[in-house]
C-alpha cells in the first residue's frame, strides 16, 4: 500500500487535474491515491472477459453490500431493499422528483455539498436553506431557525452525514432530534452517508446511520451510500440506496423514468471488491488522513492564525474559515497569488470560506499549505 508516491494524473482526463491544468489542485473530492490492489485486480479480471454488454447487479455484489451493512453498521438488510444507482447526485435529484412537485419545497442546511442547493430545480421545487450554527466551536443544526423556516409544503430534508464540507459526524442526539423534526413536519429524510467510512476516529465519533433507526421510522427514510469516496472509485459512477419501506422504495424507483443511465459493468465489480477486500487498505488510508489532518491543523494554527479550521471528524476535506482575511473571495486570492485551486465557499452557501482537499501524499499537503502561507 503506497500512500506517499505522487501519481501523475495530468493528461488522463482527470476533472481534478485537467480542468485547470495551470493550477495546483486541492479542490474536488477525489484522492490522489491508487485504489486497493484487489479493486484494480477485479477490474482487470472483468476487462479480460472482453464483453461489456448491459449489466445488472450480480449476486456477489448484493452479498457484499448485505455483509458490509451488517459488519460496518450492524444493520440487517435484504437484497430487495437495495436500489442500485449511477451516483449520489442523481439519487438526490430522483428523490426530489419522486416526492416533490412545483408547489412544494425541500430543506437542507449549509454549508453543504453544492448539488444539495440545486437539485430542487429538477422538480421545480423551492429550496429552504437553513445555515448551520457554530456553538462552542462545534457546527450543528439551528433548530429554532429550522422550525421557523419549515413550511406546510416542505416534503424533504436533505442530510449530509458525515457532513461535507464541515467534517462533522452528527451524534445520536442530533440524529434523533432531526428525525423527530422530520416526523413532526411529515418530511422524508434523505441521508447522504457517502463519507461514512472516512471517519477519523470511530470510537470518538461513531457514525449513526439512518438505516439503523427503528423500523417504525423507516417509512420516511432513504439512506444513500457508496464505496466511491472511500476507495477512490468515484469515476466509475456507482452508489446505492437502502430503502427498507416497500412503498417508499416503489415511489422512489417509479420516478426514474428514462432519465438515469445504465450502470456500467465495471462499476459493479469494483464495488464488490472494495467491500469484500478493501478493509485493510481503508485502515491504512485512515492513518494517512489522520496524519495529514493533524499537519494541516497545526500548520494553519501556527502560521496562518487568521484562518480558522473547525474540528475535522471525518472526510479528507478541510473547511477553512477565511473571513478574517481581507478578501471577499479567498479562493480567488489563493488562485491568483499562489496558483492553487481550492473550492470556493460561496458554492457551498458560505462565502468567505475555502475547502482544502488533503486526500493526497503528505508532501503535497505541506506544499499546498506553504503556498497558501507565502501568498499571505
Amino acid at each position: 500500500m503506497d500512500f506517499s508516491t505522487q501519481i501523475e494524473r495530468r493528461g488522463t482526463g482527470s476533472l481534478k487535474w485537467d480542468k485547470f491544468p495551470q493550477l495546483d489542485p486541492y479542490w474536488v473530492a477525489d484522492m490522489d491515491f491508487t485504489s486497493p490492489a484487489e479493486v484494480v485486480n477485479a477490474l482487470h479480471e472483468r476487462v479480460s472477459h472482453g464483453v461489456f454488454g448491459y449489466a445488472v447487479p450480480h449476486a456477489g455484489l448484493n452479498e457484499a453490500i448485505v455483509q458490509y451493512m451488517q459488519q460496518r453498521h450492524e444493520v440487517s438488510i435484504d437484497t430487495n431493499e437495495i436500489v442500485h444507482l449511477g451516483g449520489l447526485v442523481p439519487a438526490l435529484s430522483l428523490a426530489a422528483r419522486a416526492f416533490g412537485s412545483a408547489s412544494d419545497s425541500l430543506m437542507t442546511c449549509s454549508p453543504i455539498y453544492p448539488p444539495f442547493l440545486g437539485i430542487h430545480n429538477d422538480a421545480q421545487m423551492k429550496c429552504i436553506n437553513v445555515p448551520h450554527v457554530e456553538i462552542d466551536g462545534v457546527w450543528t443544526f439551528d433548530w429554532d431557525a429550522m422550525e421557523k423556516a419549515v413550511e406546510p409544503s416542505t416534503k424533504l430534508f436533505l442530510l449530509s452525514n458525515p457532513q461535507n464540507p464541515l467534517g462533522r459526524v452528527f451524534n445520536k442526539q442530533e440524529i434523533d432530534q432531526l428525525v423527530e423534526f422530520c416526523q413532526r413536519h411529515d418530511l422524508i429524510l434523505i441521508s447522504d452517508e457517502i463519507h461514512c467510512d472516512l471517519i477519523l476516529d470511530d470510537n470518538e465519533t461513531p457514525h449513526v446511520t439512518a438505516a439503523a433507526l427503528p423500523d417504525e421510522l423507516q417509512s420516511r427514510i432513504i439512506t444513500l451510500l457508496a464505496p466511491s469516496k472511500t476507495y477512490n472509485i468515484a469515476g466509475l459512477g456507482y452508489a446505492y440506496a437502502v430503502i427498507k419501506d416497500s412503498n417508499l422504495r416503489r415511489k422512489f424507483m417509479a420516478a426514474r423514468g428514462h432519465t438515469l443511465p445504465e450502470i456500467n459493468c465495471l462499476a459493479y465489480y469494483a464495488a464488490e471488491a472494495a467491500y469484500r477486500h478493501g478493509e485493510p487498505w481503508r485502515q491504512e488510508l485512515l492513518k494517512v488522513l489522520r496524519h495529514n489532518k493533524d499537519t494541516l491543523v497545526s500548520y494553519v494554527k501556527k502560521n496562518m492564525p487568521e484562518i480558522i479550521v473547525p474540528n475535522i471528524e471525518a472526510t479528507y476535506l478541510a473547511w477553512m474559515d477565511c473571513r478574517q482575511l481581507p478578501f471577499n473571495k479567498p479562493a480567488s486570492h489563493f488562485e491568483n497569488m499562489a496558483g492553487l485551486y481550492l473550492s470556493e465557499g460561496a458554492f457551498f452557501g458560505a462565502p468567505g470560506f475555502v475547502r482544502f482537499n488533503y486526500g493526497c501524499p503528505h508532501a503535497r499537503v505541506v506544499e499546498g499549505l506553504e503556498k497558501m502561507y507565502k501568498s499571505l
